[in-house]
Order: structure tokens, then sequence, then C-alpha cells
């Protein structure tokens, strides 16, 4: 995923945008049960596996292999850290039905190998069917995208400690 950060100077167009979509629509794939703001990971790997994990103890899926394979892969193909301290790690699955966002923060960061080089601290999973036929996976991601390119989206995550907080950031309030 390329990502264009906005900035309120220019007109630069982002490919990932979330056009069509509201801020309000996107906080249907939130879930307070995939929410942490402990994060107590260390690396890229063992953040993506408790992540995955809030998918399986809300039962969004049944096991996290394959989800994490998948995860894994799509790192291999280049890092999903797209900067300013945020990575959005996602993909396509058999494991899930629906699209599904599990939402992290470290309070430490870590290192995603981002294009920024700074180590994340906000970290989204996407996870989506391989097909979808509303087509919503990547207008989600854009729309994602869009919010966290604010900065001060961005600062108030780093603070967010209940999921109405968290919502209310994404909603715009």
């Amino acid at each position: 995923m390329q990502v264009v950060w906005a900035n309120k100077n220019n007109n630069t167009h982002c490919p990932d945008k979330g056009e069509g979509m509201d801020n309000s629509e996107l906080t249907q794939y939130f879930n307070p049960s995939l929410f942490n703001t402990k994060l107590k990971a260390k690396t890229k790997l063992d953040c993506l596996e408790e992540l995955t994990t809030l998918f399986v103890e809300n039962k969004d899926i049944r096991t996290g292999g394959i989800v994490l394979t998948m995860l894994r892969e799509r790192e291999l193909l280049g890092s999903t850290g797209i900067g300013k301290n945020v990575a959005i790690p996602h993909g396509r699955t058999t494991a899930t039905m629906e699209v599904k966002i599990a939402f992290g923060r470290s309070e430490t960061g870590i290192d995603f190998g981002s294009t920024d080089k700074k180590p994340v601290k906000l970290i989204f999973v996407v996870l989506a069917p391989p097909q979808d036929k509303d087509n919503k996976y990547l207008p989600i991601l854009g729309k994602l995208v869009e919010v966290l390119s604010v900065l001060k989206n961005r600062n108030k995550l780093l603070k967010v400690e209940a999921f109405e907080e968290f919502i209310d950031v994404i909603e715009g309030k």
C-alpha cells in the first residue's frame, strides 16, 4: 500500500482516499473487543500475533494461524508501516466473511520498517474476505488513511483509553 500523506498546503491526490465513505460509516468496522491500548509486543511479528489473538478471542476467526501467515506474507511484500507512527497490516483471508479492524497502541513503539524509519505506535489490522460484494475493503483502507493523515487525530489516538473516545476520534469529533 503506497500512501501519499495529504498536505494542507497542496492538493496532492491520494489514490487510497476513502471517497464516498464518511467517518461514521468507518466506525461500524470497529469493536470494543478488538481494541487494545496497551500492547505488550516489542516486535512486529509479536504485534501481529497479539492483535490476531483479539480476532480469535472475539470469535471473528476460529484460529489465528491462517491470518498470521497472510499478514506475515503481506509484510514480505513491503512494510505496512506507512509512516508517522502508523501501521496498517491488512489483507484478504478466507478466515473472515466480512471486513473487521483491530486497533492496538504501543507506548514504546515497534519497528515496522516504516517508510520514515520511525517506530509504530498506532496499529490497525484490517481483515477482509477474499471477495466482498459491496467492495468496501479498499474504501475502508482509504478512509482509514484519510483519518490518520490528520496530525490532530494521530495525537488524540496516542492518548485515548476508552473505546468510546477512540470512536469519537475516528468520527472526527
